[in-house]
């Protein structure tokens, strides 16, 4: 390498070293160091103390809490990922449509997934009131006598479940870009030959929108798996643990019980976890998704 190129690199360097330095101290030493103490007994007041396998081997075998996370986790991501997909690929098919006032309407579908979660629960805490709530109002007008949504363990998943469309305006958003994508000459060609609207999705809108649709799967596999925030204000984990997802679980552990140790095991098994999710789909992609070179 020449003098100047080792120059240039040089400069290179010193531009991204904030970057590099705030990667480095914030992001990779604590995830190295995460994996030490997940082999530690470790309560943040005294030293970590080596117990090995000890976290990991009491997690699998002794805590019906941990595999109790992990089915309400996995359940909750079978059911919110496919059912976001498919209301958000829906709205942005409807919304592509043109129509009079349609920015209009785009932008009150996307508000929603712009408001912050908390706020979000707070609102649905009482639009979800058995007694007051607004939800069992109107159901009630139609002579419908709607469930304890939050405090009902059959109900209680599920309630959480419809929460997450409420934010779909956000894919909604990447779907609607995507569709900008498809050529148009290909609708025109499929109308002259007749083709039904059923047809056109199937044969062109589908393909062309696959990749899309593949990047809201993985974003949704990862985001289902560290779903947090709603559940920690709306039900803390409860009825009957009905509620208990995994990261709430593994906060309870580290900043309630100060069993940072048991929390950092907790947190590389999810993160096996997720890898391993992402992996399985994107060894998948080969089937059903079709990129432009295809």
């Amino acid at each position: 390498m020449s003098r100047q190129k080792r120059q240039q690199n040089l400069i290179g360097y010193l531009f991204i070293s904030p970057w590099l330095i705030g990667f480095s101290v914030f992001t990779a030493w604590p995830f190295l160091q995460s994996l030490w103490l997940s082999f530690t007994r470790y309560d943040i007041i005294s030293e970590p103390k080596w117990v090995g396998f000890a976290n990991y081997h009491a997690l699998f075998t002794q805590d019906p809490q941990f595999w109790q996370s992990l089915q309400v986790t996995f359940t909750y991501a079978a059911v919110a990922v496919p059912l976001g997909i498919l209301c958000g690929f829906g709205l942005a098919l409807l919304l592509n449509i043109r129509i009079k006032g349609q920015e209009i309407y785009r932008t009150l579908f996307y508000i929603p997934s712009i408001v912050p979660a908390v706020a979000t629960s707070v609102i649905f805490v009482w639009i979800m009131n058995p007694q007051i709530g607004l939800l069992n109002g109107l159901l009630k007008t139609v002579g419908i006598i709607g469930p304890n949504w939050l405090n009902d363990p059959t109900w209680s998943l599920t309630s959480l479940v419809l929460i997450s469309l409420w934010g779909v305006g956000g894919s909604m958003v990447i779907y609607l870009a995507g569709l900008k994508d498809v050529p148009l000459s290909l609708y025109e060609a499929s109308l002259v030959d007749g083709a039904s609207a059923w047809h056109r999705l199937k044969a062109i809108t589908w393909p062309f929108m696959t990749p899309v649709i593949f990047f809201n799967l993985i974003m949704g596999v990862i985001g289902s798996f560290q779903y947090f925030t709603n559940a920690f204000i709306m039900t803390n984990g409860g009825p009957q643990d009905s509620t208990l997802f995994y990261s709430l679980y593994l906060f309870n552990r580290a900043f309630r019980y100060l069993d940072m140790g048991y929390a950092s095991a907790m947190a590389w098994i999810l993160f096996v976890i997720v890898v391993g999710a992402t992996s399985i789909l994107f060894m998948t992609q080969k089937k059903w998704v079709q990129y432009g070179n295809n």
